[in-house]
């Protein structure tokens, strides 16, 4: 069974909208957008492309797809893994795309992940797509979190929990601390919710 996996660049105080540019994603009125610029160093570089080389498939909103198409395409070279992922895509208004291998999945988002998740491949990473994680968490699909963690608090913006969560007990597999304080962390599903204690 393939894991799915959430990797998100996130605010203290859970900010998941536009960390890469100004212009990435400005609903609701988000001015705050390119927030991770000034964060970058060599660190958090080596583990981010460590994890960019994994063997993987893409699980994308409809928006970050948009934004990743015509990108990733002319930066080939920069990360030539993701020119051959399957990108999977939750839309109920585009169908087809010249950037491929492209599946569009509409209609019942949840259970078309949860039917790609039980077939065999590789692990489906879900980079941004703060809306569709939300239909992600609301059903219990998400396996993993790697989250990058910034130093800042923006007030407002899309989070990384703005739906909740199913109660769930999750293990750090991994923690780093860059020169600029960003904060690396992976969790891995530890089973259900352990009981409180009296």
């Amino acid at each position: 069974m393939r894991q799915l996996i959430a990797i998100e660049f996130v605010t203290l105080d859970g900010v998941v909208q536009a960390p890469g540019g100004p212009d990435e994603d400005t609903s609701g009125g988000f001015a705050h957008g390119g927030w991770i610029r000034p964060y970058a160093d060599a660190v958090q570089s080596a583990v981010i492309r460590r994890q960019m080389s994994l063997p993987f498939d893409l699980l994308l909103g409809r928006r970050t797809f948009e934004i990743w198409a015509p990108y990733w395409p002319r930066h080939a070279d920069v990360w030539p893994e993701v020119q051959a992922a399957t990108k999977y895509v939750a839309s109920n208004t585009l169908a087809s795309h010249a950037w491929g291998p492209s599946v569009f999945l509409s209609g019942d988002v949840a259970a078309r992940v949860a039917a790609l998740k039980r077939q065999p491949g590789p692990d489906l990473h879900v980079y941004g797509s703060a809306n569709l994680l939300q239909t992600l968490l609301a059903h219990d699909l998400v396996d993993a979190f790697w989250l990058r963690v910034h130093p800042i608090t923006l007030g407002r913006g899309k989070r990384l929990f703005d739906g909740g969560a199913i109660p769930a007990a999750f293990r750090v597999t991994e923690s780093q601390v860059t020169s600029t304080g960003v904060v690396l962390l992976s969790y891995e599903r530890a089973g259900e919710l352990p009981a409180g204690r009296r």
